[in-house]
């Protein structure tokens, strides 16, 4: 297992929040259960962006921080469905508002990104 070189300081709570939401597909997965979306092969559907092993690593970590609970009914094939825990209930609000944010500044972000990508072929070309 991978130990890090300098200890994070999980008594800021920018740190405590990062180290437990702060991964790329995180929050969309937590949205989508907070939406009614339960089952992996939904997640896989509605997050089709990614690669479901990616989505299911940060599930298994989601459910590892007690955000998110696996439930798993017997029977074949094995149903599996995930639902929000009272932690991870309370940080739909703070998705909301990134959401938010995301929607009104899109434009520009859109903008801003393309002269990133614009930047990086550039030097891709000259080195």
């Amino acid at each position: 297992m991978y130990e890090r070189k300098i200890k994070e300081d999980l008594d800021c709570g920018i740190v405590a929040a990062m180290r437990v939401f702060g991964a790329k597909w995180k929050p969309c997965i937590i949205d989508a259960i907070g939406r009614g979306i339960k089952r992996p092969s939904e997640l896989h559907r509605y997050l089709d962006t990614t690669s479901p092993r990616v989505i299911d690593m940060q599930l298994s970590e989601l459910v590892d921080f007690g955000v998110v609970v696996k439930e798993v009914s017997p029977g074949f094939p094995l149903n599996v469905a995930y639902s929000l825990t009272p932690l991870g209930e309370s940080i739909l609000p703070v998705i909301s508002a990134l959401d938010h944010w995301g929607s009104r500044h899109k434009d520009q972000v859109k903008v801003l990104h393309e002269r990133q990508l614009s930047r990086n072929r550039a030097k891709l070309v000259a080195g």
